[in-house]
């Protein structure tokens, strides 16, 4: 019997099953389509940008990641996320209310980061889970005028990315393979360093875009998730159906991501990357968003340039063009294999 790897479906998969069974209704203005971030559908003056999105490498502060994740989605379509709810599904052998409360604590705290109203949910405890699950839902709300999509780009847009690869991965794999790391001769300021990557640069780009559209004319954005920096590249311009050439040197990685990746010979590219945020733009706009960035600071780089569709995604590299490596699984999953 065929069986999936762990981590996203398959584009191609998933592209057939939504095609077969998407619902369309008149309001349902994005609907759910490779690569865009959420759904948006109209409600007069307004429009509601729907998202949801499970945790499920992470289980320390999970419920921070849990917010900030889905958070994140709504920012890319130009959205203010307002409305939080989550499943969260509490292993059989390890449910304590010490547990529990931490979870709930998280979501709290984060959410109050970011003036989100946390308003409803499910808790349970459930067999055969070796750890806690939350799936999250976010109700965000945006105009027709500030509605951002994934599929805005043009040929001659400008690629841009904030703060870097990895991030996420850097905390979950300093947080999760600690003992092993210290084996290694990491010491523990330097895994207490990486740890907070959650926190510091940290995994929320809600500001990243807000900075963003206000300074310049902002064509497309994507959040980059599972599968890394890579595959949010192969989505944006799928979404979009154009190209793109991205220079490798000009991809910005945090020294301290770049050792725990080699320490479990992990592409940077194809780790899960929240707290980055893909920016599509038109040329003339990528000085003032970058300087706009800095201005509130957020690192950011301008990687590449959208092609037509012909050029395909290819990275050039000490002046070679290859194809952008391609991540079907992400790479992190290696480390719970």
């Amino acid at each position: 019997m065929k069986t999936y790897p762990a981590g996203k479906l398959p584009p191609a998969e998933l592209g057939r099953l939504l095609d077969a069974y998407t619902h369309r209704h008149e309001r349902l203005l994005v609907p759910p389509t490779v690569g865009e971030d959420a759904a948006v559908i109209d409600c007069g003056d307004r429009l509601l940008v729907a998202k949801t999105d499970p945790i499920t490498f992470a289980s320390d502060e999970i419920g921070w990641y849990a917010i900030h994740v889905n958070a994140n989605d709504i920012a890319a379509m130009g959205a203010t996320p307002r409305f939080f709810l989550s499943t969260i599904l509490l292993p059989a052998e390890r449910a304590t209310p010490e547990l529990a409360e931490s979870i709930f604590r998280s979501i709290h705290q984060a959410a109050e980061d970011l003036d989100i109203a946390v308003c409803g949910g499910h808790t349970e405890v459930t067999y055969g889970l070796d750890r806690p699950l939350v799936i999250g839902q976010m109700l965000g709300e945006t105009t027709r005028d500030r509605l951002v999509r994934s599929s805005g780009l043009r040929p001659g847009h400008a690629l841009l990315l904030t703060k870097g690869l990895g991030i996420e991965a850097t905390a979950i794999i300093a947080r999760e393979k600690r003992a092993q790391l210290l084996d290694h001769g990491c010491t523990p300021a330097f895994l207490d360093a990486c740890a907070d990557f959650l926190h510091t640069p940290g995994i929320s780009v809600v500001r990243d875009a807000q900075v963003a559209v206000q300074a310049g004319r902002v064509a497309a954005m994507h959040d980059p998730t599972e599968g890394g920096v890579a595959t949010g590249l192969w989505e944006l311009v799928t979404a979009s159906a154009v190209g793109a050439e991205i220079d490798y040197h000009a991809l910005p990685i945090n020294p301290a991501t770049a050792r725990l990746c080699a320490a479990f010979e992990l592409d940077p590219l194809g780790v899960i990357s929240s707290g980055a945020l893909l920016i599509g733009c038109t040329a003339d706009s990528a000085d003032a968003i970058l300087a706009a960035l800095r201005d509130a600071n957020i690192a950011a780089a301008h990687i590449g340039t959208v092609r037509p569709p012909s050029f395909g995604l290819q990275l050039r590299r000490e002046g070679h063009l290859t194809p952008l490596p391609t991540f079907p699984v992400d790479e992190i999953t290696r480390l719970f294999a």
